[in-house]
């Protein structure tokens, strides 16, 4: 793999891994009630992340966004699968990092910030 989409693909995982560990964080350290600070977090972590690596790869952080843009053949498929490699990955360590670092009870509260059914 050539040494540019290795660092695609790094600047995709740190994006990635900054937005979970952030946006979830929020979720859980507001009990998920403070829309305002949550929907801030989010916004800052993608606003940093786009600023910081955005430049390198694009600033995808979410594998939807890379489907899109294979879909329209606007990256390569090799890229794509580094991508989708980096960026789940991110995610899977982001939201095991936020599960070892916070209390069980809290993260479990607001089911690790992941979505839910509503009633």
């Amino acid at each position: 793999m050539p040494t540019a989409t290795l660092q695609r693909a790094f600047a995709e995982f740190v994006g990635t891994f900054t937005l979970v560990f952030v946006g979830a964080g929020s979720i859980i350290a507001t009990g998920g009630h403070d829309l305002t600070a949550i929907a801030l977090a989010h916004g800052l972590a993608i606003g940093v992340m786009a600023s910081a690596v955005g430049h390198i790869s694009g600033g995808h952080f979410n594998p939807a966004v890379t489907l899109g843009f294979v879909v329209t053949r606007r990256i390569e498929g090799t890229v794509a699968a580094a991508y989708w490699f980096a960026q789940i990955t991110a995610a899977i360590l982001a939201a095991l990092l936020l599960q070892g670092v916070l209390p069980e009870q809290q993260a479990d509260a607001v089911n690790l910030g992941a979505p839910g059914l509503g009633a």
